[in-house]
């Protein structure tokens, strides 16, 4: 069997290699660290998720035979003004688009970002029947209203949702099995509203990526000798890293854990063979984070309906090597594409709300401190009247008495106990039950996905 695999690929495909059917503590500690798994690392030692950019050959019992790499990052960009660029990645991502849609009518996430709407720039040129939606927190920020007045500039036909307390513990089974539990339950907002998702027609165009792609990898300023420490900071979740260390200590693992994370991130970022230091971090994380957190949740939208991915595809990573990181950084293209349709750039872009991409410069003080001050007391009358502001999906499915019933249930489930060490669990929830909460759900969050985990596959 041969697979080739893309640059980016839209979902992952395991196979075998020669090793003991045994757990690979060392690479679940780092996914509890970082909250995905790196390189081609899986739970087990004899199972591995195969690469992007590679071909492999396969026997018939899935074990892989040989693998060389197709495609090599680099960084070869042209000699060409921002206007040219434009005109490419515009020429690019329409043509990307009309392949991957073809004659089918399309469904549009929206949200109140570049990515989507970029996509809606495009579409609403194209012609093609398009159902969009959007999903706002109960007790959060509507993004819902930034969306629907996209979807009214267009042309769209537009439903909202509503994302309630507590849909998780309804879902979560399903979920541990879509996703196969590589990535933590609290990110996939779709999971709420899969039924509603599953009665629209069409194809999914999704955005993903494109702020990544887009904009540059580090600060202008980074120094090479700087780069791991950077990536380890953005990289780690500082309760991931400590019950990471705990449990490494707890397996009797050779060496010390920050040691062995640190080295892995070096050897990954090594192995990509270019000088710029933007050019070069925006591979790696294309590499990892795409590869192994944000793919894993693609799964919730392939069980309503078949995905397309524009900025997944692989001329548009051909083309982003090509283009000078002056032109990629601070998202200067996707700005200016939007730009090219005055009604959508006017409406508030929601990282830089309440400026749009006219006026977001200005975001900052003394021009943002009207805006700062008045959202605070609207959060603050919210709060003294019962109703706080939610910010983080956690919140709707981790706090509250109901919430943490079905949370308990999970993390001190006995069979659970047997491998998780029950003192490191209980310190995680003692610690996350704080007001300290914020700094302590990603390792509860990684703890009930162990939990699923172990479930599913009926290891005792």
């Amino acid at each position: 069997m041969f697979i080739k695999t893309p640059i980016i690929p839209t979902k992952h495909t395991f196979a075998k290699v020669n090793a003991k059917h045994e757990l690979h503590l060392e690479a679940i500690c780092v996914f509890i660290a970082l909250g995905f798994f790196l390189d081609d690392d899986t739970f087990f030692k004899d199972e591995v998720c195969l690469k992007p950019g590679y071909n492999y050959t396969l026997d018939n019992n899935r074990n892989i035979i040989h693998s060389e790499p197709w495609f090599n990052w680099n960084y070869s960009p042209k000699n060409i003004s921002f206007q040219e660029a434009l005109e490419g990645y515009i020429d690019l991502l329409t043509s990307i688009m009309k392949d991957q849609i073809g004659d089918n009518s399309v469904i549009l996430p929206l949200s109140g970002g570049l990515d989507s709407r970029s996509l809606a720039v495009v579409l609403k040129g194209l012609g093609h029947s398009v159902e969009s939606y959007s999903y706002s927190f109960t007790g959060g920020y509507p993004e819902t209203r930034l969306a629907q007045q996209i979807s009214v500039a267009c042309g769209f036909d537009f439903q909202s949702f509503r994302i309630p307390k507590g849909y998780l513990w309804d879902s979560i089974e399903d979920l541990a099995t879509i996703n196969g539990c590589y990535s933590e339950f609290t990110h996939p907002r779709q999971m709420a509203v899969l039924p509603y998702l599953k009665q629209f027609k069409g194809v999914f165009c999704l955005g993903h990526w494109g702020d990544v792609l887009f904009d540059k990898g580090v600060p202008e300023d980074t120094q090479a000798s700087e780069v791991i420490t950077l990536l380890l900071k953005k990289m780690v979740k500082p309760d991931g890293m400590a019950l990471a260390n705990a449990l490494w200590e707890v397996w009797n693992l050779e060496g010390n854990f920050g040691d062995y994370l640190r080295s892995r991130i070096e050897v990954a970022l090594d192995r990509i063979s270019i000088d710029n230091i933007s050019a070069k971090v925006r591979a790696f994380k294309t590499n990892q984070w795409a590869h192994r957190w944000t793919t894993t949740n693609l799964a919730v939208f392939s069980e309503a309906h078949k995905i397309t991915l524009p900025y997944y595809d692989d001329r548009m990573v051909e083309f982003i090597n090509k283009v000078p990181e002056r032109y990629l950084a601070d998202r200067k293209l996707q700005i200016a594409h939007i730009k090219t349709n005055p009604e959508l750039s006017k409406i508030t872009w929601q990282a830089q709300r309440p400026f749009n991409l006219h006026t977001f410069k200005y975001n900052t003080l003394p021009y943002n401190l009207p805006y700062r001050i008045v959202s605070k007391i609207k959060r603050e009358m919210k709060n003294a009247l019962g109703y706080p502001y939610i910010q983080r999906n956690w919140e709707l499915q981790f706090v509250g008495r109901e919430n943490e019933k079905h949370l308990k249930q999970y993390l001190l489930s006995p069979d659970f106990l047997q491998w998780i060490p029950e003192r490191l669990v209980r310190e995680s929830y003692d610690k996350f039950k704080t007001k300290e909460r914020v700094h302590y759900s990603h390792s509860v969050s990684m703890l009930l996905t162990l939990s699923l985990w172990y479930k599913q596959n009926g290891l005792k």
